[in-house]
């Protein structure tokens, strides 16, 4: 490839994102292709500060703007340092989570409105957009039981994002299937209720469809 691929993978909390990033990178490995893995917020070191400040639960009275601007922040750093120079280079960036993210959290989670969002994105993102996007998508009442679940066998807090309550991740997952919604032909929903190994199934679906047509382009 003479300019690489940009894969996401988004979803509210407790959907197994990150478990799902961690099997497709194993599978793009195998097959033997240039891959780059990130996440959101974060990626740099200084995006990985900002990511404490955002994810602490101790983090209190940050407004609303404040967030969105830290996260675009973040964001523009982590294109600089590691995403675009990935992309240029020919690999196939995968990160956990980006742009949709900010649309669907703050934008919906938070009420700030898409035109806000947006706003952000044309300076900040500009036309680094996502080749493709999964969607991982669960009913918030089951992705809470499973982030609740899980801190408590850590034994830790529910991190900032994961203790706003119910309404808030309902708004949330509102606002990623409007996106899902608007731009089918990028966004992939993939039903996260199943088993691990059947989740993985269907994403290892549509890389493949993916990469078969793109990689021949």
């Amino acid at each position: 490839m003479r300019h690489g691929l940009f894969i996401t993978l988004e979803g509210i909390d407790g959907t197994g994102k990150s478990t799902q990033l961690r099997l497709l990178v194993q599978y793009l490995k195998k097959r033997g292709l240039p891959v780059r893995v990130t996440r959101e917020p974060g990626g740099t070191k200084l995006g990985e500060r900002i990511r404490k400040i955002l994810l602490d639960s101790k983090t209190t009275h940050l407004s609303s703007l404040a967030e969105l601007a830290l996260m675009y922040a973040a964001r523009a750093q982590h294109l600089e340092e590691v995403i675009r120079p990935s992309l240029a280079s020919g690999e196939i960036v995968v990160s956990d989570r980006y742009n949709d993210a900010s649309l669907a959290y703050q934008g919906y989670g938070r009420k700030l409105g898409a035109p806000t969002v947006r706003a952000f994105d044309r300076v900040v993102s500009g036309s680094t957009q996502p080749d493709l996007t999964i969607l991982l998508d669960l009913a918030p009442r089951l992705s809470l039981g499973r982030t609740e679940g899980r801190e408590s066998l850590r034994k830790s807090n529910q991190e900032r994002f994961e203790a706003q309550g119910l309404d808030f991740h309902t708004r949330v997952r509102r606002g990623y299937l409007a996106i899902a919604r608007k731009d089918s032909r990028r966004v992939k929903v993939v039903p996260a209720a199943g088993p691990v190994a059947e989740v993985q199934a269907k994403i290892r679906n549509l890389i493949d469809g993916f990469l078969a047509q793109r990689l021949t382009e």
